[in-house]
């Protein structure tokens, strides 16, 4: 029996993109639009109303902000999937919708199959974007923060200990949840206890920290 349709909810200003957007779409067999906005605020009632798999967002709208409604998405339904459609290339714009919570970031000047390709990888719990721009967000992230004691994760249990690891693999809290089999709820509490226990402010830094440990061995921070 094969799986359901990711179902996609749209929302951008532009009519002329939700249509071509919902015509691409249509031509996927495993892919479903199941509504459609044209601001962030009726955008989210529609979503809260009737949760999607995925939305894909743009950043800029004459009525509300792109990067709210990442955020609002995260806060209030966060096992919906977000990618990014975007005319913005500038880095900090990318950085800041993956600091929000998006989990792919596309732009609109880039090939028709790169949408299609990012519901996929984000649908299996990775990140996307054009190579160059993960790897100056990686940059970014990495920067030359001090570094922990090697012995740091000693602090951390067995279970926060693997979802610290899979998060430096560069897994969404998502994905980990789904490959534990223990709810969204259960992985941000433990993201959040590894923070308190490694000493780190926020998320960005849990990020850095897990990558670095990675990069290193998983001996040291």
């Amino acid at each position: 029996m094969s799986a359901p349709p990711t179902r996609i909810f749209l929302v951008d200003d532009h009519p002329f993109v939700r249509e071509w957007l919902g015509n691409l779409i249509r031509l996927q067999p495993d892919l479903r639009v199941v509504g459609e906005a044209g601001d962030p605020a009726t955008g989210l009632a529609a979503m809260v109303a009737e949760p999607p798999d995925l939305a894909i967002v743009d950043l800029s709208f004459k009525r509300g902000s792109g990067i709210d409604l990442i955020k609002d998405l995260r806060a209030q339904l966060p096992t919906v999937a977000i990618v990014v459609l975007s005319m913005h290339e500038e880095m900090t714009d990318l950085e800041r919708a993956f600091r929000a919570g998006a989990s792919g970031y596309v732009m609109k000047r880039e090939s028709t199959g790169q949408i299609v390709e990012a519901i996929r990888e984000v649908r299996a719990g990775r990140l996307f974007a054009n190579q160059d721009v993960l790897t100056e967000i990686m940059a970014r992230l990495i920067g030359r923060p001090e570094r922990l004691g090697a012995t740091a994760t000693e602090a951390l249990s067995d279970r926060e200990l693997e979802v610290f690891r899979r998060l430096g693999r560069g897994q969404t809290p998502r994905a980990i949840s789904e490959d534990l089999a223990v709810s969204l709820k259960t992985v941000q509490t433990y993201c959040a206890r590894i923070k308190e226990k490694l000493g780190l402010d926020d998320g960005a830094e849990l990020a850095r920290a897990a990558f670095r440990w990675n990069e290193s061995g998983e001996r040291q921070l």
